[in-house]
């Protein structure tokens, strides 16, 4: 059995949330999954997910095709509050990092501690992987996503294919 895999996953809708509390849980209402306010955290309902990025700014992730209505639905929802829903779906591709040595295979371009007493389960940030910047999520114990930029994802490939050697008997 392979060390570490990383997989570019189908395409998903994503959409950048900026809001404040108010219309933040009227946009989770309105979405399907609760704008978090747990700092790095990221909250999942079913095929949903956000990812708290700030202390007024999530990104969404849910199945591909759903933008249109859904920015419909969280516009009305959050109504006269300040708040902006970007559709941002082609500017990132997603990758997915599995295996025992997933986390040894991120560090090798990435500096944070992802031991999983430090970025358990759940745990979403901003962060630097080689040269490219990425949104990381730890989805299981041994799992992570990557959001990377498009024109990044060839790079961010080669990355880990180079920290996947590493482990490579």
């Amino acid at each position: 059995m392979a060390e570490v895999s990383f997989v570019v996953l189908e395409r998903c809708t994503r959409l950048a949330v900026r809001a404040g509390p108010e219309a933040a849980e009227a946009i989770g209402g309105a979405v399907g999954v609760t704008l978090g306010d747990a700092p790095c955290r990221a909250t999942v309902a079913g095929d949903r997910a956000a990812l708290w990025l700030g202390p007024d700014e999530w990104l969404l992730l849910v199945p591909d095709g759903d933008a249109p209505t859904l920015t419909d639905d969280a516009a009305r929802a959050f109504g006269d509050r300040a708040a902006s829903i970007v559709d941002v779906s082609h500017r990132s591709v997603a990758i997915e990092v599995r295996g025992p040595r997933a986390a040894d295979t991120l560090n090798a371009f990435c500096a944070l501690d992802l031991d999983p007493r430090a970025f358990p389960i759940g745990m979403c940030t901003r962060t630097v992987f080689g040269k490219s910047e990425i949104v990381l999520w730890r989805t299981a114990a041994d799992t992570f996503r990557i959001e990377v930029a498009r024109s990044f994802v060839p790079y961010a490939l080669t990355c880990l294919e180079q920290g996947r050697l590493e482990f490579a008997g």
